[in-house]
């Protein structure tokens, strides 16, 4: 059940971003829930190969890098999903970082308050 609702919500932070961000267009509601649904397969799956093969660029660049592995994992959900584009790689890179931010918020509303 929490899986569900964070692919919404993060479907929601999409949709919020491309509205407010010039460049990224969503066509659809579904769209950006296949966005959220992409994006997260691609943080699971991509991503770790990605850091892993540019391991010493990251640590040369004091991790910096992973702003770029970012931007290129939106762009290959761009690339690969019909009703999402996103204009250019610093476009991306924005768009990756609003993202996590609002992630971040969102997904603060979902953890377990221990007693």
């Amino acid at each position: 059940m929490k899986t569900i609702l964070r692919i919404l919500l993060t479907a929601f932070a999409v949709l919020i971003i491309a509205h407010f961000l010039t460049g990224v267009t969503v066509n659809t509601y579904s769209s950006a829930v296949i966005v959220a649904i992409v994006l997260g397969l691609f943080r699971v799956t991509v991503k770790p190969l990605l850091i892993l093969f540019t391991l010493p660029v990251t640590i040369l660049t004091l991790g910096l890098f992973l702003f770029v592995i970012n931007a290129t994992i939106v762009l290959l959900a761009s690339n690969l999903i019909a009703g999402f584009t996103v204009s250019g790689f610093w476009v991306a890179l924005l768009f990756s970082l609003l993202l996590s931010f609002f992630q971040s918020v969102l997904f603060s509303f979902l953890k377990d308050k221990e007693s």
